[in-house]
């Protein structure tokens, strides 16, 4: 089971929209060229690079070196205890107490 700390860490990793534009981009075509994922979101490469080298950091993404380029794919595995995190979030049962809008007075 992961950490706060490590969940955090992604969870950070992926709060900004250009991230999320990139994983996107990266989902609909894995082994993405460097150059093709700046066109794709439409920032400076120097941006679209710290996006990258963040994601990167925590594991989200991969990039492998293909003579001059560098190809970056998903990394799915890496978001799994974010997304156990996520999912572990359930409605508390009836009845149970700090529901807002639950018991008050009409």
């Amino acid at each position: 089971m992961a950490t706060d700390e490590t969940t955090a860490a992604l969870a950070k990793a992926l709060a900004h929209p250009a991230r999320i534009r990139i994983l996107r981009l990266l989902q609909a075509t894995p082994g993405c060229i460097g150059g093709d994922i700046v066109g794709a979101v439409g920032l400076a490469q120097s941006t679209v690079s710290e996006h990258l080298r963040i994601l990167k950091s925590a594991g989200v993404i991969t990039g492998e070196i293909d003579g001059p380029r560098v190809c970056y794919a998903l990394n799915p595995a890496a978001l799994a205890p974010l997304a156990e995190m996520i999912m572990g979030f359930t409605p508390p049962p009836d009845g149970a107490c700090c529901i807002p809008g639950k018991d008050e007075p009409a």
